[in-house]
């Protein structure tokens, strides 16, 4: 797949606590491939189908991001950017290291 970047990411939650960044139009195609099927309704269609035609050059990759987004907000997985943003920065900050 060639990596399509969006203008700005957009974050959801995978699980309770687990918050994902879907920063390209691959990463929005896989979360919706990966979408449990009894879950799975007509928005999440439209928005799997608006990502595939932004892939192929039949629509905007900015119908794409709206059509994600709305499946986000609709499935109430959608995370607020700013309060993601202080979190990710924080955890860039450290080293990755463990103090003894």
């Amino acid at each position: 797949m060639n990596e399509k970047m969006f203008n700005s990411p957009i974050f959801v939650r995978d699980g309770s606590y687990l918050v994902q960044e879907i920063a390209t139009l691959e990463d929005a195609i896989d979360f919706l491939e990966s979408w449990p099927e009894r879950k799975r309704d007509l928005i999440h269609e439209r928005a799997l189908d608006s990502c595939y035609a932004a892939f192929d050059g039949r629509k905007p990759l900015v119908a794409a991001y709206i059509a994600f987004t709305g499946f986000a907000k609709r499935a109430d997985i959608l995370e607020d950017y700013d309060a993601v943003m202080p979190w990710l920065a924080a955890s860039q900050e450290g080293t990755g290291r463990v103090p003894a």
